[in-house]
């Protein structure tokens, strides 16, 4: 009797560690020290050359999400405009910890996955001629934070050649928030369209009715 007390006891706390750890972000802040919107624009670059000893706080994380597409008004809607509101971009963070999705109304990252799967952003998959995986672009790897935009269309309602076209256009809605954002707050980003979709589509368990569409790793620029 007590060997199985102690089996059954074994099993709860490995399902119980083994559960998702979602992270209840901190409210955003909306007085955060930044530059103007027209400083912001006249700065703007791209950056590839990450700083991988500096890694984003949570607080850092909270205000990246929100300024991507978060709720901005009391009715619902986000901080990046959509074709008919339809919100039909998910966001999905990428750490070396593990990926997590964005929810806006509770303004919370919710498991998907735990570990690092950033290279699965550094490259359009495939293999190199030595069998290893091509990271033509590994400086992703050096970015503590990736954001990806992903086009759902179920929430836009079908998913005809206007649909894409107009998913399209909305994820580069959030890209661009993203991107003014980080130079405002002295973060570098730079938008990407490279990423394995399909390794992407079956790590998050994403149907057919999801598009993985841009990404942007986010950190710190590193100095020469």
């Amino acid at each position: 009797m007590t060997r199985v007390i102690f089996i059954a006891c074994s099993i709860f706390l490995f399902c119980h560690s083994a559960k998702a750890q979602d992270i209840t972000l901190p409210t955003p802040n909306l007085k955060e020290h930044s530059l103007s919107v027209v400083q912001a624009l006249q700065t703007r670059h791209s950056v590839r050359n990450f700083d991988s000893n500096k890694d984003l706080s949570l607080q850092q994380i909270s205000n990246l999400c929100w300024a991507a597409v978060g709720i901005s008004r009391e009715d619902g809607r986000l901080t990046s405009p959509t074709a008919m509101n339809r919100q039909e971009i998910r966001l999905y963070i990428f750490m070396e910890k593990g990926v997590y999705e964005y929810q806006a109304k509770e303004h919370k990252l919710i498991e998907k996955s735990k570990g690092d799967y950033r290279r699965l952003l550094a490259s359009a998959g495939g293999k190199a001629p030595n069998g290893n995986r091509n990271f033509k672009q590994d400086f992703v790897l050096d970015a503590p934070v990736s954001l990806l935009m992903v086009i759902d269309f179920e929430k836009f309602g079908r998913k005809d050649e206007k649909a894409v076209q107009m998913g399209c256009v909305d994820a580069g809605n959030v890209s661009e928030n993203i991107n003014i954002y980080c130079q405002a707050v002295g973060l570098a980003t730079v938008p990407r369209a490279t990423h394995d979709s399909e390794a992407i589509r079956t790590l998050l368990g994403l149907g057919t009715q999801c598009l993985p569409i841009m990404n942007n790793p986010i950190g710190y620029e590193k100095r020469q």
